[in-house]
């Protein structure tokens, strides 16, 4: 009997910013400290995800542009999201790893086993969502494990742990996606129509992903790509054409080889 597929569904908003996500993921994890300075971007420190930083916490300032150009102030508010590895149904960091050190767990997770990596990079490219890193000290590829370690062990992920409003919810992915629609139901109800579940879509450009994410706002707000698709979709018919054109090649130098043998 194979484990049913696990995930995250993070609920935007009810995010309150604090950041207890970031610290349970890499105290579990051992994560390096990957810069504690000023950015200048509102009360973000650690900017993005990266090697070092395997859930990110972004923070988003906004004003209302036509109150504020009516009378000069307008309304203001936080958007507070806490980004992570999507774990996609068609990852494309899959196809491109040479030496197996990413591979799709028994949960449906992606993760990269860093004692196999060669750090060659193709991983990086590849993804959609810009997930993947490297670290300058050693070049392997890092990312979210979803807590590979833990869901073993019959436990959640460390930061869905930590989170204290349940902003970042585990579990399997089927009833993830149900607990998702009625929350935006919910909200659409109370009148927040720019809520929207990004991710959620099985039949989206990446299959859906493993983690999936309610915004209220548009994606690229968050620094989210608005229509991610799976960088290597063409893959299958580039090796077609380069068969065929191989084929073609080798047919022609035959043929030349033959006539000239005639001669």
């Amino acid at each position: 009997m194979t484990a049913p597929r696990m995930g995250f569904f993070t609920d935007t908003s009810v995010c309150i910013g604090c950041k207890a996500c970031e610290v349970a993921c890499k105290e579990w994890n051992a994560i390096p400290e990957d810069g504690l300075t000023f950015t200048g971007m509102s009360m973000d420190n650690t900017v993005g995800l990266s090697a070092d930083t395997w859930r990110h916490v972004a923070f988003i300032e906004q004003t209302d542009a036509l109150t504020a150009a009516a009378n000069g102030d307008g309304e203001f508010r936080w958007l507070m999201a806490s980004d992570v590895c999507k774990h996609c149904t068609h990852a494309a960091c899959l196809d491109v790893c040479p030496t197996g050190a990413l591979f799709r767990t028994e949960f449906g997770t992606v993760v990269v086993q860093e004692d196999i990596c060669n750090g060659c990079g193709y991983c990086i490219p590849a993804c959609p969502y810009g997930v993947i890193d490297q670290r300058k000290d050693d070049g392997r590829a890092w990312k979210c494990t979803l807590c590979y370690d833990r869901l073993g062990a019959g436990q959640e992920p460390a930061c869905a742990k930590a989170c204290p409003t349940d902003s970042i919810q585990f579990g399997e992915l089927d009833e993830l996606r149900e607990r998702a629609d009625a929350r935006l139901a919910g909200l659409h109800d109370a009148g927040v129509a720019e809520a929207r579940l990004y991710g959620r879509d099985p039949t989206d450009g990446v299959g859906g992903d493993g983690a999936f994410f309610l915004l209220l706002d548009e994606p690229e707000v968050y620094g989210l790509p608005p229509d991610p698709v799976v960088t290597t979709r063409d893959l299958p018919a580039m090796w077609r054409h380069a068969g065929l054109a191989a084929v073609a090649l080798v047919g022609g130098a035959l043929a030349a080889f033959l006539r000239g043998g005639r001669r």
